[in-house]
């Protein structure tokens, strides 16, 4: 099997924090949040995962070899595509088209799940999806008594479904799915400017595929400072009886972890309440705080501060009395 992980998005909606870091390599509990999602996928997918092929935008070759890497590291080979231009997420997945064969999972890397992950044999793919209460911004899917999907809808102004698409796929047929997807370039088929999967999706469906959709426990978004702080904190609770969150190899001194807390390599906690739901990068310094709700990117500086719902980036200051930040990389706030 192959995951192909779409992700040059620019992440505008979490700056400051993306400006020099890609989002998904923003560290959630510890990991980038493409490395937890990829995890995930081949711990439940049940079946080999012999590559797994990146989409990025212009990130340089330092993240193109850390995404190897991470692939690497799951046992697969590590692949890497560029996207010029955003164009759409049927493009998108086509900048992948030489890893598009055999089975393959579709996972766009804007968010992480909990979900039954069986990947139904008597459909031509599943298609993984969340009961939503404003069903206008997102796409969404229709289906019969049979639970057979008959409809992919992209944004309906007019209700139809509240089952929103979470941006996970499952294909039976990568090269069919490559195919559809080519078609839709071939032919300029855009919906509002846009080469969108749905528009291949209900193509395929009208040719006879059979698509059935899964079931999300938990859909956590990554998408700006809020939703990131709580999808941090989200995952420290669902990990942390898997992971060793707080490392041997941190300096505590006089200071209360409140758990679930990541406290990474190299970090040092002194005079300090830290927790529930802080994630401490390495080499990171929180000195005379009190912290909860919080994301510290590495080799930051926090002092004196009574923090909640906030995000720091790499290598900044914070000094101060404010109670909610989101400051990004080598910022000073004194």
């Amino acid at each position: 099997m192959k995951i192909i992980v779409p992700m040059a998005g620019r992440g505008s909606r979490l700056r400051p924090h993306t400006l020099t870091v890609p989002k998904p390599l923003i560290p959630i509990a510890g990991k980038p949040i493409v490395q937890r999602l990829v995890e995930d996928i081949v711990k439940v997918a049940n079946q080999p995962v012999d590559e797994i092929a990146f989409i990025v935008g212009d990130f340089g070759a330092e993240t193109e070899a850390q995404l190897k890497i991470i692939a690497e590291g799951l046992g697969a080979k590590g692949s890497v595509y560029t996207q010029d231009e955003p164009l759409g997420t049927a493009h998108a997945i086509l900048c992948a088209k030489p890893s598009l064969e055999g089975n393959v999972v579709v996972a766009f890397a804007d968010t992480l799940f909990r979900a039954d992950f069986t990947l139904e044999t008597n459909s031509d793919g599943v298609i993984w999806t969340k009961k939503v209460e404003n069903p206008k911004a997102f796409g969404v899917v229709k289906k019969n008594d049979q639970g057979h999907i008959t409809g992919f809808v992209e944004k309906p102004q007019e209700f139809v479904s509240d089952e929103a698409i979470i941006g996970i796929y499952y294909f039976k047929d990568g090269a069919y799915l490559r195919d559809e997807l080519q078609y839709l370039i071939d032919n300029d088929i855009r919906y509002k400017g846009e080469y969108q999967i749905t528009n291949a999706l209900e193509n395929m469906k009208n040719k006879g595929s059979i698509f059935t959709s899964g079931t999300v426990n938990e859909w956590m978004d990554c998408g700006n400072k809020a939703v990131t702080v709580e999808t941090n904190g989200k995952i420290l609770g669902f990990v942390q009886s898997d992971e060793t969150l707080v490392s041997a190899e941190a300096t505590v001194e006089n200071s209360e972890i409140i758990e679930p807390c990541f406290i990474a390599p190299g970090a040092v906690i002194k005079n300090s309440k830290v927790g529930p739901r802080v994630s401490v990068g390495a080499n990171t310094t929180v000195e005379n705080s009190t912290l909860s709700d919080v994301l510290i990117q590495e080799e930051s500086e926090v002092r004196n501060a009574n923090l909640t719902q906030s995000m720091i980036g790499n290598k900044a200051k914070f000094d101060g009395k404010f109670s909610t930040i989101s400051i990004g990389d080598y910022s000073v706030l004194e």
